[in-house]
């Protein structure tokens, strides 16, 4: 998955586990940047009487580089506090006794609030507080109509920019029964070692929500010059975007517990599947914990990838240009490191480029000048098929980032920077789930995965609610 999982340590701490980045020009105000952070992964609905929450002792944090030194620039911070709200709270086990209609209901026991603060280099801003969460999707009981609170709690910040914290359905799709089984694609089992059956690959995530930090901001607000960037070659067209989620260093156990000292981080997240499957497991906390301007130290696990390698062996015969390329231990994969430690450089795709100089980076880099295509009109393989709005050009919530990045490490892209390299007919075709080689998804056939998303911020879906949560293979879509 991109990140719900990745390292061993961070798995026992979901509410700090960064688990997807997003970071889009809004397709319905495209004036603005909208960056939204994921936490708290892999939720079942029905998962009362303690529903899921922000952690109050996590300083989470989401930071603009625009300047290409891979340091942050801008940083919004987010931190939480929960309260107790109803008078009998202290007494009582139900998150709610009553149904909710509204984010002020003393019918809701357990609330959320938060504060938005922006640092940058005039200073430290605190630019909200007191903000509310919406209440988790207990179910239709508790909760009929969940929308308006949804609405209620999208918060203006003033001048154009708005923000929104709470539980959203997981947008993002990827078969992971089949994929971290021996790396098993399922529509491409005929090639497999183990030889099956082609089948359609499942959504492992339909059902499940996430909590989501969702913050559109102007454009203006982001770049080095505080200005809207005239064109996608302009130096100060391309942002880079990550997050990371920080814990004070000393914890005394008690209760409540204690927490004091410096801020350490223990999560940070840029591009998808990046601590997931390129960094190997004996250093992917130790990679949480490091800012992306050192990822140069990492830059050998991008030029002699893993995946790639158990590819040839998984996949028998099916990667023979990719198998004799990687038998050369000098040949390195500058493929990769344009999608995602550089940015793409100018010259090498038509109308395109999101380069951020020579520091390799683990970053979202999102051109700004790249103006949004239309939900309808775009391609969920972003780049690669033809859409320059989507990934690796930042990340739309609905980009299909494992097929594409599946198709990087294959070489799919190899030949663009390498002339002398074909890729192989089967980097092209592999995906994941969501269609066919010969046929990619789209937007709208994505329903079928029981995936859904709005056309407005914060983009993501309603979540699902417990009561009427269905299996993850009998889906009608989120709202």
């Amino acid at each position: 998955m991109s990140s719900h999982r990745e390292a061993p340590e961070i798995s026992k701490d979901p509410v700090a586990d960064s688990a997807d980045l997003y970071a889009f020009v809004s397709p319905d105000s495209p004036s603005t940047v909208t960056i939204i952070a994921n936490y708290v992964p892999l939720q079942q609905p029905a998962g009362g009487p303690n529903f899921y929450e922000f952690g109050d002792d996590v300083l989470y944090e989401i930071h603009i580089d625009n300047d290409g030194d891979a340091r942050a620039e801008i940083t919004y911070q987010f931190r939480f506090n929960t309260v107790l709200t109803n008078t009998g709270a202290h007494d009582l086990f139900l998150y709610n006794t009553g149904q909710i209609k509204h984010l002020s209901d003393k019918t809701w026991n357990r609330k959320q609030f938060y504060s938005v603060t922006r640092v940058d280099k005039n200073g430290t801003h605190l630019l909200a507080k007191d903000l509310a969460c919406p209440p988790c999707n207990v179910g239709k009981n508790s909760i009929p109509d969940y929308a308006p609170l949804a609405a209620e709690a999208v918060h203006p910040l003033g001048s154009g920019s708005y923000v929104f914290a709470g539980q959203r359905a997981d947008g993002f799709y990827v078969d992971l029964g089949s994929i971290f089984d021996l790396g098993d694609l399922r529509p491409f089992q005929p090639d497999f070692l183990l030889k099956g059956s082609a089948v359609a690959g499942i959504n492992t995530l339909a059902g499940l929500n996430v909590h989501s930090i969702a913050i559109q901001v102007p454009i203006r607000d982001l770049t080095r010059n505080g200005s809207r960037p005239s064109g996608y070659t302009a130096p100060d067209s391309t942002i880079g975007v990550w997050t990371t989620a920080s814990r004070q260093k000393t914890l005394i156990y008690g209760n409540p517990a204690t927490h004091a000292g410096p801020w350490m981080q223990i999560s940070r997240l840029g591009n998808p599947l990046i601590n997931e499957v390129v960094i190997p497991m004996g250093v992917k906390d130790y990679w949480n914990t490091q800012a992306p301007v050192g990822d140069a130290a990492f830059a050998g696990y991008y030029d002699h990838p893993s995946l790639a390698a158990l590819l040839n062996v998984l996949y028998p015969g099916a990667f023979p240009n990719l198998a004799a390329y990687a038998g050369n231990s000098s040949n390195t994969r500058p493929d990769l490191d344009a999608v995602l430690l550089t940015g793409v450089p100018a010259g090498l795709i038509a109308g395109f480029q999101n380069n951020t100089g020579a520091t390799k980076a683990d970053m979202l880099r999102l051109n700004v000048a790249i103006e949004p295509t239309a939900p309808a009109k775009a391609a969920i393989l972003g780049v690669v098929g033809g859409d320059n709005a989507g990934f690796p050009n930042g990340r739309r919530v609905f980009d299909d980032v494992v097929s594409i990045e599946l198709k990087a490490v294959a070489g799919a892209l190899l030949g663009d920077v390498v002339k002398s390299f074909k890729p192989d007919a089967a980097a092209g075709a592999l995906y994941d789930v969501g269609g066919t080689a010969s046929e990619p998804a789209n937007l709208a056939s994505l329903s079928a995965f029981g995936l859904s998303y709005r056309d407005s911020f914060p983009y993501l879906g309603n979540p699902w609610d417990g009561y009427d949560n269905p299996s993850a293979q009998s889906l009608p879509v989120a709202g």
